[in-house]
């Protein structure tokens, strides 16, 4: 019974000295919404226009004379010249990978889809103006319907649509060609010179030129709004923040070892495991403190969406400022001297806070660096309240976050139960 009240008298001593400190309040809770202000304003209103899609060809032709005409008359070159109100795709002709690149690029969910012309595409037509040449009923009609191969990853219908209804347009496209050389071909007394005017136009890349361009109807059904960019901006700064916060109050441990302030308690009847536990409880108490002030604040002047399981996101918050405590216990058992404490807990702060997607949502980043930001509890807390707060996930989405900062809570929290000592002599 002792021991609890030597417990809640040291954690309130350190969570009053941390209210009065006008400084830290400052800089841990004042300073941080100065910049989730900034960063809310200037991604206001991102979102709020449908994206042209973006679609992606290429040839296995491998003289390619014809069917590079073709991809260059169908490729988007300038896409600030496109009309912004008929909503055409962009056009990306895969010059620099192959087949076999960009088919595995797609399997690997990098690339979304593509259209490839078929081997031997142009041979085939060389092959089809000489038959036409000598008077010949021509044997190789290119049946493009059947040739042009869409690969296109499943989970992606728009894509699917969209490079079906590209590839539907070309064949249609070279079966209209076909049928215009068997009509000249029929009707011309010599059509040598109507033939070899044709496929002059399309060697010069004319006829390709004067192809009708691939668009798409675009039904709106509802304005597009834009999210709430405080929904992601403020749980990364309260992640960064009471963390930073808690190694803070790490230093303090050190600092108060150096000048021997654990060493007088212990002289006043105040046992070792009330000392760590009450220190342990002041810096959880004042995590808890900021985590109130910011969904509080974040509810009441950015108008944050907690998403549908509220109690997650309060839970997520609680084991983080559970797991950021027992880390600064840690280091106050691992660091000597107080410069170093405050050092390493400062840039302790700064490093994990960007990999561990304070900074920008996780999200956005390339695969490696989300699998990377798992080292760090940051990442955990943060790809939590994404799923609850942008995508809209229920409570069990998001159990393996929670496990996983309550491991590293454990994990810290048993290192500086093994290795806190009151005296700066060991």
């Amino acid at each position: 019974m002792k021991n609890l009240t030597h417990i809640w008298f040291i954690a309130l001593k350190d969570l009053k000295l941390f209210v009065t400190d006008k400084t830290a309040m400052f800089f841990f809770v004042a300073f941080p919404f100065l910049f989730i202000l900034l960063f809310n304003t200037m991604m206001s209103g991102i979102g709020a226009e449908d994206e042209r899609i973006t679609l992606h060809v290429l040839t296995r032709d491998d003289s390619g004379t014809y069917s590079q005409m073709l991809l260059e008359a169908y490729e988007t070159t300038e896409e600030s010249k496109l009309d912004p109100d008929d909503h055409s795709p962009i056009i990306i002709w895969l010059k620099d990978i192959d087949y076999a690149t960009a088919k595995q690029q797609v399997e690997d969910k990098t690339l979304s889809g593509f259209v490839a012309f078929p081997k031997g595409f142009s041979a085939d037509i060389e092959t089809f103006k000489n038959e036409i040449l000598a008077g010949e009923k021509p044997l190789h009609f290119i049946n493009l319907d059947s040739q042009l191969e869409v690969i296109v990853d499943p989970d992606n219908t728009d894509q699917q649509i969209a490079l079906n209804g590209v590839a539907n347009i070309i064949a249609t496209q070279m079966n209209a060609m076909q049928a215009t050389m068997k009509s000249t071909a029929l009707l011309a007394d010599d059509p040598t010179d109507a033939i070899n005017t044709f496929f002059q136009q399309l060697n010069t890349g004319q006829w390709a030129k004067d192809l009708p361009s691939v668009n798409y109807q675009t039904t709106i059904v509802g304005d597009v709004e834009a999210g709430n960019p405080a929904n992601y901006v403020i749980p990364g700064y309260l992640v960064m923040f009471t963390f930073f916060a808690a190694l803070q109050g790490g230093a303090q441990i050190v600092q108060q070892r150096q000048n021997n302030t654990l060493e007088r308690m212990l002289t006043s009847s105040v046992s070792k495991e009330a000392i760590l536990g009450g220190t342990f409880l002041g810096i959880f108490l004042r995590g808890l403190l900021q985590i109130t002030i910011f969904w509080t604040l974040g509810s009441l002047v950015f108008n944050i969406d907690l998403g549908i399981a509220p109690a997650a996101v309060i839970i997520i918050s609680v084991l983080m400022v559970l797991m950021s405590s027992a880390c600064a216990l840690m280091l106050a058992t691992l660091i000597k001297t107080e410069r170093a404490a405050d050092g390493i807990a400062t840039l302790t702060a700064l490093l994990l806070a960007p990999l561990g997607g304070c900074w920008w949502p996780l999200f956005i980043t390339p695969k490696w660096m989300q699998f990377i930001a798992k080292i760090t509890p940051h990442a955990w807390a943060n790809n939590g309240f994404n799923k609850l707060m942008v995508f809209g996930a229920d409570f069990s989405s998001v159990v393996p976050e929670m496990i996983a900062l309550l491991c590293f809570a454990i994990g810290f929290g048993t290192i500086a139960v093994l290795r806190f000592r009151t005296s700066s002599i060991q």
